[in-house]
C-alpha cells in the first residue's frame, strides 16, 4: 500500500502521531510524507492508494496553509480513502476531544472547502522547553486560563496513544 502523509506541525508532535498511525497499518506500507507549510509542489494524489492528514492547532487556529490544501485538492481528494486529525493541547480534556466537541474541528469542518468523513482530534504535547520565552509566557497563559500546566521546568505528552491506536485502526479499515 502506498501512503501520502500531509502534516502540519510545529513541534513535531503531529508528524510523531502521523507516523505512529501509518506503523499500525498492516503489510507492507510505502509513506511520503509532505509537511503542508512548506509545500510549494503539486500533488498527483492518483499515485496513492491512501491519504492521510495532520495538522495542529497553534494559539487557536489551523494554519491556513491547510485550507488552502484543502480547497486546492477537494477533487483529488474526494477520490481517494482520506482521513484528517487534528492536534490540540485542548483535546486533554474528555470534554473537548472529537471531532463533535473540539471548537476548532467545528470551525474546520465549517470553513474548509472538503473534509473527509473519517476524523478524530488528539491531545499534542506541551514543549515548553521547545519555544521561545515569548512563545512559553503566550502558551502558560493559555495553559492558566484553561487549567492546564504551566510549570515551564518540564514537558508533557499527553497524546492519548489507545486513542491513537483505534484511530489506526479505522484508517487500516477506510476505504473510498
Amino acid at each position: 500500500m502506498k501512503l501520502l502523509v500531509l502534516y502540519s506541525s510545529c513541534e513535531g508532535q503531529t508528524l510523531k502521531i502521523a507516523k505512529h498511525i501509518v506503523s499500525q497499518q498492516a503489510g507492507e506500507v510505502a509513506a511520503d510524507y509532505i509537511q503542508i507549510d512548506s509545500n510549494q509542489q503539486s500533488l498527483d494524489l492518483t499515485a496513492y492508494d491512501k491519504v492521510l492528514i495532520g495538522a495542529s492547532i497553534r494559539y487557536g487556529k489551523f494554519r491556513p496553509q491547510l485550507y488552502s490544501l484543502l480547497a486546492e485538492y477537494q477533487n483529488q481528494l474526494a477520490n481517494v480513502p482520506v482521513a484528517f486529525f487534528g492536534v490540540c493541547l485542548t483535546a486533554r480534556k474528555p470534554e473537548k476531544n472529537t471531532p463533535e466537541t473540539s471548537v476548532y474541528m467545528k470551525k474546520l469542518n465549517l470553513n474548509a472547502a472538503w473534509m473527509p468523513k473519517l476524523q478524530a482530534v488528539f491531545a499534542g504535547a506541551l514543549l515548553y522547553s521547545k519555544y521561545t520565552w515569548w512563545q512559553a509566557l503566550l502558551i502558560q497563559f493559555i495553559m492558566k486560563m484553561t487549567g492546564g500546566s504551566t510549570d515551564k521546568s518540564q514537558d508533557l505528552e499527553l497524546t492519548d496513544w489507545a486513542k491513537v491506536d483505534e484511530f489506526a485502526t479505522q484508517f487500516a479499515k477506510l476505504d473510498k
